[in-house]
Parts: C-alpha cells; sequence; structure tokens
C-alpha cells in the first residue's frame, strides 16, 4: 500500500511539474506580425507592428473599424464593400489579434488606443467615424479621449458596464483560471471553439470557418486579456466616458445578442445627450456580419451628419 501512495504521490508531483512548465511555456509565448488577408499590410510602429486594410477613396471622409474580443479584421469582411464606395475606410487588427504582433504586455484599453492612434496619425487619419464592434467599442470609447482622432464614435454590441452582462459561463471562466486555462489552451479542439465562438451570434447562427482559424492565431497572452476591459468600463462606464468627450455617438445593438442584454444597454447609451440608438432585430452580438446592409446602412447615415 505504501509503494502505491509513493507511486501516486510522484505521478501527481509529475503532473504539478508538467503543468507549471505549460503554464510557463504557454503564458511566455509571443506571436510576430503577419499579412492574413488579401490587402492587407503591416505598419512597422513604435508600440508594434500592426496589420490594416485599406479601401475607398484616399481622400474620402474616413471610417475606421475596430474588431471585437477574439476577432479581427476578417469580421468586418462584409460591411466594407458597403462602406468604401464614398468612404476611406480603414480596418486594423488589434494588438494581440488577426495579423497583428501579439508581444507579452500591452493589453490595456489605453495601451491599444495609444497603438491605434499611432496607426491613424501614421495614416495621415484625423476626425474619423470610428465604429468598434464589442471590445473595439471600448478600445474606440478610450481613443475618443486622445484628441484628435475621433469625430463620431459608433459602438455596436458593447454595453456600457458589465452590470448589463448575462455571464461567459463556466468553460469561458475555466479558460482563464491560472493552470488549467493555458492547459485547456493546449487542448481544445477546433470544434469546441466554433462552440464558443457561437454566442457572438443570434442563436442558430452557423460560425464561419474563418473566425475559428482568426481565433487560432492569438497567444494565451492576448486571449487572457479581457479583464483589461472590465478594468476599464469598471473604474468609469463608457456612457458617461463618451458623454464627458462630447463625441457624438450611435449605439447600435442586435436584439438577439446572448452576451449583454440589449435593450438596457440602449437605454443606458440613449440617456447621452444626442445619443442615437438602434436595434436590429434577428441579429445577436455580431450584426456587422449577421446582418451587414442593415449596420452599414446605420453607420453610413451616422457618418454623414459630419460630412
Amino acid at each position: 500500500m505504501a509503494k502505491r501512495w509513493r507511486v501516486l504521490t510522484g505521478a501527481i508531483a509529475a503532473i504539478a511539474v508538467l503543468l507549471a512548465i505549460n503554464t510557463l511555456v504557454v503564458e511566455g509565448e509571443t506571436k510576430s506580425a503577419l499579412v492574413t488577408l488579401p490587402g492587407g499590410r503591416i505598419l512597422h510602429l513604435a508600440g508594434g507592428d500592426m496589420q490594416v486594410l485599406e479601401k475607398g477613396p484616399p481622400g474620402a471622409p474616413p471610417i475606421v473599424l475596430l474588431h471585437c474580443y477574439t476577432c479581427s479584421i476578417a469580421w468586418w469582411q462584409r460591411m466594407v464593400p458597403l462602406l468604401d464606395r464614398d468612404h476611406r475606410v480603414v480596418a486594423v487588427d488589434l494588438r494581440g489579434f488577426g495579423g497583428s504582433e501579439k508581444p507579452g504586455s500591452g493589453y490595456s484599453m489605453r495601451d491599444q488606443a495609444a497603438f491605434v492612434a499611432e496607426a491613424l496619425k501614421r495614416l495621415d487619419v484625423h476626425g474619423a467615424t470610428v465604429v468598434g464592434q464589442s471590445l473595439g467599442g471600448t478600445v474606440g470609447t478610450a481613443l475618443a479621449e486622445i484628441p484628435g482622432y475621433v469625430d463620431r464614435l459608433a459602438i455596436i454590441d458593447q454595453a456600457p458596464e458589465e452590470r448589463f452582462s448575462k455571464g461567459t459561463g463556466f468553460t469561458a471562466e475555466l479558460s482563464t483560471t491560472p493552470v488549467i486555462g493555458p492547459a485547456l489552451w493546449q487542448v481544445t479542439p477546433d470544434f469546441a471553439i466554433e462552440q464558443g465562438l457561437g454566442v457572438a451570434f443570434a442563436p442558430g447562427y452557423e460560425v464561419p470557418d474563418e473566425f475559428v482559424d482568426e481565433f487560432n492565431r492569438m497567444t494565451y497572452t492576448s486571449y487572457d486579456s479581457d479583464g483589461e476591459e472590465g478594468d476599464y468600463m469598471d473604474a468609469e462606464p463608457l456612457d458617461r466616458r463618451i458623454e464627458r468627450t462630447g463625441v457624438p455617438v450611435l449605439a447600435i445593438f442586435g436584439a438577439e445578442d446572448q452576451i449583454y442584454e440589449s435593450t438596457g444597454a440602449v437605454a443606458a447609451y440613449a440617456k447621452v445627450p444626442g445619443a442615437q440608438t438602434a436595434l436590429i432585430p434577428g441579429a445577436g452580438h455580431s450584426p456587422n456580419v449577421e446582418r451587414p446592409s442593415r449596420t452599414a446602412a446605420l453607420i453610413l447615415k451616422f457618418a454623414a451628419a459630419r460630412e
């Protein structure tokens, strides 16, 4: 019996060591930037390398697109052709996502906003209509706090604070738990990733395979950066920040959002002076993917008010 206990104890110790090593390896992983989509290019910036996509007439009024958490420029591909006829459309991959560089730090909302601001300065884009989905809406808000870049802000399915959250679920919470999260990162199959991404759409929507590929481009560090957004909103809700900047805001939500309580979030934004709001029937957390024509029409009408 004593021998069996020694073997069991040794096995547990070995597993613990392997988990510790895996955590160090996974959390220490970084990735360089690379072009991941046709027309994309890499900007070499002081804050790192960023993938950008530019479409439309160079001198036209600018629209800047900021993607959601675990996403990339790919999530805008159905909308870009609807926007770029009369606008200079600039879509970027945030730090840690898509084709942009994935360093070991720099994932706070202010860091991400500064990264985007540096890119826009390089591209000579100022006074833009900035459109941000989910995480992109939070980064867009932080960008609006930097003078000169945001003339109007459209937020897609990002609640102003976490009290509107419907909860992420046990599996999602487990995936960012110390030691366990990095272990799961190594073994989670694509079908489970696809299932997890399903919450970003209305129930029954088929997740595009390319979105699973974009998820797999991340490192665990960029995936585990989600808490930075919560910290930013906990310090001050987005609606209050936007009101303080004086930037006009349009809040668009899918009526079937599975992540946030959409009607409550829309009502909160509606209290910002001059705010516009819209609920899109049949869409979930990603109307830019699910209902691109309707979403683009709302953006174009909002952008036209500045021109």
